[in-house]
């Protein structure tokens, strides 16, 4: 809040010199003032900032002195003094709700985040069975070729490459080992804003 003390000024009629007549008769542009002011000894209080309550103004009046209104002044700066700290206090709360809020998103986020990695490894671990699946079909289908095979150089480099592509298999196959969940990775504050709605991974 902040605070003016202005000194008023009386107003009468201002009477035309002869000079500003002269003037005014020789240049169309001059304009002769209607009054002229003068400083009074009546004071007059603003107050600015805040929420007004009653009054931002006061002055002295031929019945009521300023000083007489020190009491209507100090209450007014008392009144918006202690609305501005309950906006204060209030806007505080909000803060840390909006906070709560932000963290509890955040920590649900977190969790999709980690369903949504489980999924995506399952979904891979299915993609990889089917893929070496198939080729088991063709190692069992070579397999069964090279077995008609006469013995020699060529059925051996067979054999050879069939027992290559078995291991192969199993090393690609995600049955060759117990089924486990996955290791979720530390997110990124990107992979979070997926799940995340209208926060922001970085705060609130």
């Amino acid at each position: 809040m902040g605070f003016l003390v202005l000194q008023e000024q009386d107003r009468t009629e201002h009477i035309a010199t002869e000079k500003e007549l002269a003037e005014a008769k020789k240049n169309s542009w001059i304009r002769i003032p209607r009054f002229d002011y003068t400083p009074s000894e009546r004071l007059r209080f603003v107050l600015s900032g805040g929420q007004p309550h009653r009054a931002s103004e006061w002055a002295d009046t031929p019945g009521r002195p300023l000083q007489d209104q020190l009491a209507e002044i100090a209450q007014e700066v008392t009144l918006r003094g202690e609305a501005a700290e309950r906006r204060r206090l209030d806007e505080i709360e909000a803060t840390r709700q909006r906070r709560v809020r932000w963290e509890a998103a955040m920590d649900e986020a977190r969790v999709q985040y980690a369903e949504a990695y489980r999924i995506r490894h399952f979904e891979a671990q299915e993609a990889a069975w089917r893929h070496a699946t198939r080729l088991a079909e063709y190692v069992s289908a070579v397999r069964t070729r090279v077995e008609t095979m006469p013995p020699g150089q060529a059925r051996a480099e067979s054999e050879a490459w069939i027992g290559w592509a078995a291991a192969t298999v199993e090393r690609l196959d995600p049955l060759s080992t117990p089924p486990r969940l996955p290791d979720i990775p530390e997110p990124r504050a990107d992979d979070l804003r997926p799940f995340l709605g209208h926060w922001s991974p970085y705060g609130p």
